[in-house]
């Protein structure tokens, strides 16, 4: 007998689905779904680059913010732009956010190169390491060591140190086995892989292993988990986001599990709910920009074989218009862009209103209250049709 196996009889190493809601099933088919959706839709370069960094400032805000960090989302991606300053006192906020940053990087560099995604216990304690590394120390934490000292969080004890590195080593080898209880089909690697991930967390969190840092491990090894299964980068930080967003609800789980007698599924199912509704926004967000693709394309084909500076400066204001911030006032539309005021330089608002004039003729662009937008009802036009309820719940939007 080992002393956990008194105080921490939970730590079973064991996922029992036979008691699993059938919504459970159903969210983790939609989530399977859905990433594979985002990582099979093409997007332009530089907006892929942004998605990119947005996800990565998220992700590492909402590791470190959860634990403490109090910097902004502004402020990550001015740092991820190395334009972030900070008097010396708040300097330790930034080298958390930049320690979880490289570490993603490097995780992802090296698992996308097809490197071995193995999980050891000496992976655990270099993610430990690298989230700590350079940070003011603490009594009786060394990064990337086990503690000596019992550590928790909120009402709950870490497992006892002397069987911590018997608790990592099992935890590891059944991860390593794709939680081989449960049986996982092959075809449902993305499925099971996020069931991994979350119990990866959970079990990290149970065990509390490290002095110091045991969340940003924690979510460092789900990172890691979720690249390993095909999530897409964009989408690997969701959970983290969700923890942060919904921090007290992530605690009050948390409890729960731990006085339930270790039954994980009420973590399992916030984290994956979580996680399906960040994929649905994800979505919607890549949707927007395909029909925005899609639009430009339109607008290039109405005006085809018309190459007359009258009908290029048309041309350009219609998908100026598209990246305007709303509706552009009258007064306003010869400076929404800096070609299009070089292009009504010299022109009366006589040539603007004429412009316009035309653009709403063949159906490009409207006039409101609030000024001119683009016709942005002709974008769902290129969507296919399907039937729409009588609540209006489902179909084209």
């Amino acid at each position: 007998m080992r002393t956990y196996q008194e105080t921490h009889p939970w730590l079973s190493f064991q996922l029992d689905l036979r008691r699993a809601p059938v919504s459970l099933w159903l969210m983790l088919g939609e989530a399977q779904s859905k990433v594979k959706h985002i990582a099979g839709v093409p997007l332009l370069p530089e907006v892929q680059e942004h998605f990119h960094r947005l996800s990565l400032a998220r992700g590492a805000l909402a590791t470190t913010a959860i634990e403490g960090n109090t910097l902004t989302e502004e402020q990550v991606l001015a740092h991820l732009e190395g334009k972030l300053e900070l008097p010396p006192s708040k300097e330790y906020l930034k080298q958390e956010v930049e320690n979880v940053v490289r570490a993603c990087n490097q995780i992802g560099e090296r698992l996308l190169a097809g490197a071995p995604a193995e999980i050891t216990s000496e992976l655990i304690r270099e993610y430990n390491r690298l989230v700590l590394q350079h940070l003011p120390e603490k009594d009786d934490v060394v990064p990337g060591e086990y503690t000596k000292c019992p550590v928790g969080v909120g009402r709950y004890p870490g497992a006892p140190v002397e069987d911590i590195p018997f608790l990592v080593d099992r935890m590891a080898a059944w991860l390593n086995t794709g939680l081989s209880d449960v049986g996982a089909p092959e075809e449902y690697e993305i499925a099971f892989g996020i069931l991994r991930a979350v119990m990866a967390h959970l079990y990290l969190a149970w065990i509390h292993p490290f002095g110091d840092g045991n969340g940003r491990t924690a979510r460092l090894l789900e990172f890691h988990i979720l690249l390993e299964v095909g999530v897409p980068t964009v989408a690997a930080h969701l959970l983290s986001n969700h923890y942060n967003q919904t921090r007290s609800e992530y605690y009050r789980v948390l409890d729960v599990v731990h006085r339930n007698g270790g039954n994980p599924l009420p973590f399992v199912e916030y984290a994956v709910k979580g996680f399906v509704d960040a994929l649905g926004e994800q979505v919607e967000t890549i949707k927007g920009q395909q029909l925005i693709v899609h639009w430009f394309h339109h607008v290039h084909e109405v005006f085809r074989n018309q190459d007359t500076p009258t009908q290029v400066r048309r041309r350009r204001l219609v998908i100026d218009l598209t990246t305007s911030d709303g509706p552009v006032p009258f007064n306003k539309i010869r400076h929404i862009s800096p070609r299009i005021a070089e292009a009504y330089a010299g022109k009366t608002d006589k040539t603007v209103r004429r412009d316009l004039n035309h653009l709403q003729k063949i159906g490009l662009v409207s006039k409101t209250p609030a000024g001119f937008i683009i016709r942005s009802n002709k974008l769902y036009g290129f969507l296919p049709p399907v039937r729409v309820d009588s609540t209006g719940a489902s179909g084209t939007p």
